[in-house]
């Protein structure tokens, strides 16, 4: 099986770790010649795909390739991947499943309330309205080619170097909002939702990709300090907390989100249903020892 990813970054590559070895060749994309050095990987070809220039293997590895995983983020633009591709997409005579990576920011603000795949989408921020957008251009590239186009939206994504434990290092401060809640995703279970979509392909899906146990901050933060033994940062009101626009920007949406689906018709378990398995995992392997 033959794989193309657009945007080799913290999810993309915890999918090859997890996968890799499933799919007989891959190709992904870098924006710069020094990511591409540095992304090195066996069973894996790094090319570079930016504004000024697309490597010439992209197009070729398109039209062998038996799936397609976008990871890229959009612009302003819309999105780079299908400005640049979308025609050798379509007209790949192999390619039988994307997966485009979106965010379940898309839905905005609920309140606190749970939101599944049949809320429409409520975008409150620019960067989230973007998506929707994005999605609607892949769903129909998908209508239009017949080839199975699926949306996976991302809650909180963490793992293996990006997580609770390494944020008490960096965040002086566990930010209290009333009420607020977030979903959290550990890369691991993302990586085998898509394979369970890979296995079961729907043109047209919409998938949440969340946890079974939409939590406080604070409350994670709290787990992971008495985990590693550390002091846990002080509680500090959401109104006086120091953040840059878009982490306050976060705060602004607060729902529950449903993972129902993908356990109902992908059949998936994750194997970190909340964040306390996932905290205690990375612990296990390591993460947050303290100097002795």
């Amino acid at each position: 099986m033959k794989l193309v990813i657009f945007g080799l970054g913290f999810t993309s590559e915890a999918f090859l770790r997890f996968a890799g070895e499933r799919f007989s060749s891959v190709v992904a994309t870098v924006r710069t010649p020094e990511k591409a050095a540095q992304k090195t990987r066996p069973g894996c070809e790094v090319v570079v795909l930016n504004a000024d220039h697309a490597d010439p293997k992209i197009a070729k590895a398109l039209n062998e390739a038996d799936a397609v995983l976008i990871s890229a983020g959009p612009d302003e633009a819309g999105d780079p991947v299908l400005r640049r591709f979308s025609r050798e997409i379509e007209n790949s005579p192999s390619i039988h499943w994307i997966g485009y990576l979106s965010t379940i920011g898309v839905y905005g603000d609920a309140d606190g309330g749970w939101v599944d795949e049949s809320v429409p989408p409520r975008p409150s921020h620019a960067r989230t309205l973007r998506r929707v957008e994005v999605e609607k251009a892949w769903l129909a590239l998908g209508a239009r080619s017949g080839k199975p186009t699926q949306i996976f939206r991302l809650a909180g994504i963490y793992g293996p170097g990006r997580n609770p434990i390494i944020n008490l290092d960096q965040r002086a401060q566990r930010v209290i909002k009333k009420g607020q809640v977030f979903n959290r995703i550990h890369v691991d279970d993302i990586a085998q939702t898509l394979l369970a979509s890979m296995d079961r392909p729907r043109n047209g899906a919409i998938y949440n990709v969340s946890d079974n146990e939409p939590a406080p901050p604070q409350d994670v933060l709290l787990f992971a300090a008495e985990r590693t033994g550390r002091e846990p940062p002080p509680e500090v009101p959401f109104e006086q907390a120091v953040m840059s626009e878009m982490a306050r920007s976060f705060y602004a949406d607060n729902k529950r989100v449903s993972n129902r689906l993908i356990r109902d018709e992908l059949g998936v378990m994750l194997h970190f249903p909340t964040y306390r398995e996932g905290v205690n995992a990375l612990v296990e392997a390591g993460e947050g020892q303290l100097a002795p």
